[in-house]
């Protein structure tokens, strides 16, 4: 993997890993809960041929910091953030889970710093049913801030009504990738959350269940460098 790399946004510092042509299109990917940028590591290669692709380890995870503090929106200001330090504007944008829920956000608060945008399998931002609840955390050594579980259960079974209301602001051509019934996210949530983005198209790669990308590479790569390599 990439020498990891650390910038300070607001107070705190977020480490990435950096792949490709400097000068390629940038591509920033957003991991889910309790991974970092190495959780791309079985696509980041090809993803790397077309485009200038930076790994971010978000807020609680990996080697940035853990302050303690997390949401989905701190997650978003972050990643806003990180693309201010970094100079970068018009990226393509690609979420798996959490990651995605704070591209989502991103690309409805500031659409103009998005040319398109992949979520995989994103929680739909509507409350959980049933609740869910906060296990004990694991023993031994933490892989990640336990507090940012916490954060996400909560924004799930309460989530602010106006980030669903926020999706027809989102002006990016959007992929919407779903794993079908494998999955434990509604499938059909996520039908309905590309219906309201105004230019989003669903690709379903039944069988690979949450973790698309990690237990289906090859047709995740298919469905997201075909949607990048369409021009509109």
């Amino acid at each position: 993997m990439a020498d990891v790399q650390k910038v300070q946004v607001d107070g705190v510092e977020l480490a990435y890993r950096a792949w490709g042509e400097a000068d390629a299109p940038p591509a920033v990917l957003l991991h889910c809960l309790g991974e970092d940028g190495e959780d791309w590591r079985g696509v980041v290669g090809q993803l790397a041929t077309t485009h200038r692709v930076y790994a971010l380890d978000q807020r609680g995870h990996g080697q940035s910091d853990w302050p303690g503090e997390y949401g989905f929106e701190r997650w978003r200001d972050d990643a806003i953030g990180f693309l201010r330090e970094l100079r970068l504007d018009e990226v393509t944008l690609i979420g798996h889970s959490l990651g995605a829920v704070t591209a989502l956000l991103l690309a409805a608060e500031r659409p103009e710093l998005v040319a398109r945008l992949v979520l995989e399998e994103a929680a739909p931002p509507l409350p959980a049913e049933p609740p869910q609840e906060v296990p004990e955390a694991p023993p031994g050594p933490a892989a990640f801030d336990w507090a940012a579980k916490a954060a996400v259960v909560a924004e799930r079974n309460a989530p602010d009504p106006g980030w669903w209301d926020g999706l027809p602001r989102i002006t990016a051509p959007t992929l919407v990738i779903g794993g079908g019934a494998d999955s434990h996210i509604p499938q059909e949530h996520l039908a309905r959350m590309a219906e309201l983005i105004p230019h989003a198209e669903l690709v379903t790669i039944d069988g690979a269940g949450h973790l698309v990308h990690e237990e289906r590479p090859r047709e995740f790569l298919e469905a997201v460098r075909g949607f990048l390599a369409r021009e509109g």
